[in-house]
């Protein structure tokens, strides 16, 4: 049977995958009376075209990225873990409750603790439903798209009835002090050379980028990591040679969840400094979408995360400059989803049968 070259798997499958979903969009585009050419260019100089463009599609690839790692973690044991949205919620939940509990006198020591923090709470978010998964068989996915939910609602309690200071109207935590702010990327000496104008991008952003080698050294240079893939590509083989399922469930899990946990640092910590009601902003969803363009791998992720950021920023720009709807954004969002998820292997057969035409025709003049 042939198969594509190893590079034409990684870089070609999403290249073409892409594509189609961009001639997809132009024909929508053209079917509600818009220009695809004129939404491209506003895309493209709104979230590419200057700094302070640049600093909001980072700020949104930040959070991708860590989103996209969760669900890559959870995805190489086997898992799939849609529950990234509750907790990250979660996750800023035990952020605000560590920048609150203490007068920070640096930004350094409440970035550890924060971490710390919204590692621990996502983790913890996650551990339920793993826990249902090893012990009871419950299936991964309905569990953790249920805790969303609780997640939610959870915290919708929490800010109306418990966080939220005494005589404020909004659903919100009390303003962090300001020792736990965290500086922008126009506030770093020699990136300010850059982004001189205030920017929501902040040093969360190298922390997402750390966690992407982190993960990677974990999945494949650790015998832990070794065992999450194995035990994802088969389970009962994994059994065989004595891989315990349940710790393996349960480890991968707490990772995940913490990863997911972790995103909350950029925009709870870093834009809005308190905890909102809707801090997650979507990105839990996002990253499963990341993580299936990344191929499951942290490199992946990093540049599916900056294209998910590209198209955040530039679906935001259209909605402020033209008469193109932002629910665009959505549009264009879902139908990359589509072809690098569910069409996936549409684009795999095809570009399978080019190159095999390649292969008779060479063989053939051989």
């Amino acid at each position: 049977m042939d198969r594509l070259p190893r590079w034409a798997d990684v870089v070609l499958v999403p290249f073409v995958s892409l594509l189609l979903a961009a001639l997809i969009s132009a024909l929508v585009l053209l079917s509600i009376g818009q220009s695809p050419v004129q939404a491209f260019n506003v895309m493209v100089d709104g979230a590419l075209g200057s700094a302070y463009g640049w600093g909001y599609t980072l700020y949104y690839t930040t959070s991708f990225i860590f989103t996209g790692l969760a669900v890559t973690m959870a995805f190489h044991a086997g898992l799939f873990n849609i529950g990234g949205e509750g907790q990250a919620q979660l996750g800023g939940l035990g952020v605000a409750l560590v920048c609150l509990a203490l007068p920070w006198p640096h930004w350094t020591l409440a970035l550890v603790a924060a971490t710390l923090g919204a590692a621990l709470f996502g983790a913890a978010w996650a551990a339920i439903p793993a826990w249902l998964q090893a012990k009871r068989g419950s299936h991964i996915v309905i569990t953790t798209i249920m805790f969303n939910y609780i997640a939610a609602a959870l915290l919708v309690y929490l800010l109306v009835d418990v966080l939220r200071p005494a005589g404020q109207m909004d659903p919100a935590s009390a303003r962090f002090p300001a020792g736990a702010n965290l500086p922008s990327l126009n506030e770093i000496p020699g990136l300010n050379l850059i982004f001189t104008k205030g920017v929501p991008a902040n040093v969360t952003l190298f922390l997402a980028l750390a966690m992407a080698v982190v993960v990677w050294a974990i999945l494949w240079q650790t015998r832990l990591g070794y065992q999450i893939r194995a035990f994802g590509k088969s389970e009962p083989a994994a059994r065989y040679a004595g891989i315990n399922p349940v710790y393996i469930i349960m480890v991968s899990m707490l990772m995940s969840g913490a990863l997911a946990g972790m995103m909350s640092i950029n925009n709870v910590m870093g834009e809005a400094e308190r905890l909102l009601q809707n801090s997650s902003e979507g990105a839990g969803f996002i990253g499963i979408a990341v993580a299936l363009m990344g191929r499951n791998h942290p490199v992946g992720v990093v540049l599916a995360a900056l294209l998910f950021g590209f198209l955040y920023q530039g679906g935001a720009e259209l909605g402020l400059w033209t008469s193109i709807p932002i629910e665009m954004r959505i549009v264009v969002q879902g139908l990359v989803i589509l072809f690098t998820g569910a069409l996936d292997m549409m684009v795999r057969m095809m570009l399978t049968r080019i190159f095999g035409l390649f292969r008779s025709q060479k063989l053939g003049a051989a």
